[in-house]
């Protein structure tokens, strides 16, 4: 495959690098999404806690625990915000795969999420206007419009 062919993060950082980071982000996402992980955390909490008479509940006790904590903060964000941009391009994948394989089902709506903001209002303006008629034809016990899969977008 051609350099230019392959997606310009992996280019840059190595599709090697890339994927351990990856492997590596969602075993720590995980991981830390168990109770057992929620059950680590109240431990260290407490033996914090225990340890305070120790140093007398001094500044650097209490700078222990902030920095440990901010320093988790930190790392976590990046490694949660990895797991869920891979969830949300597969769930966009799937749902792209789905609009593709309905036979009535508008495929101009496979790439929306790339649209502007002026182009999906104007979208969901026409989404909501068909809902509001088959909502209407529906309490008035006429029979459904056209769906929304036959008209244009």
């Amino acid at each position: 495959m051609k350099n230019r062919d392959r997606p310009k993060l992996e280019r840059l950082v190595g599709a090697r690098l890339l994927g351990g980071f990856q492997k590596f982000a969602r075993t720590v996402v995980r991981a830390s999404g168990h109770p057992m992980a929620f059950g680590l955390a109240l431990a260290i909490i407490f033996i914090w806690l225990l340890t305070g008479p120790l140093f007398h509940f001094g500044n650097t006790w209490l700078l222990v625990i902030d920095t440990v904590g901010n320093l988790i903060t930190f790392l976590m964000i990046f490694l949660i915000r990895n797991a869920q941009n891979r969830e949300s391009e597969a769930v966009q994948l799937k749902l792209d795969e789905l609009i593709r394989a309905t036979n009535s089902a508008h495929n101009a709506l496979l790439d929306i999420e790339e649209l502007s903001e002026a182009d999906l209002d104007r979208i969901k303006a026409r989404f909501e206007r068909l809902a509001k008629v088959a909502r209407e034809d529906s309490v008035a016990g006429r029979p459904a419009a056209a769906s929304p899969a036959t008209q244009p977008v």
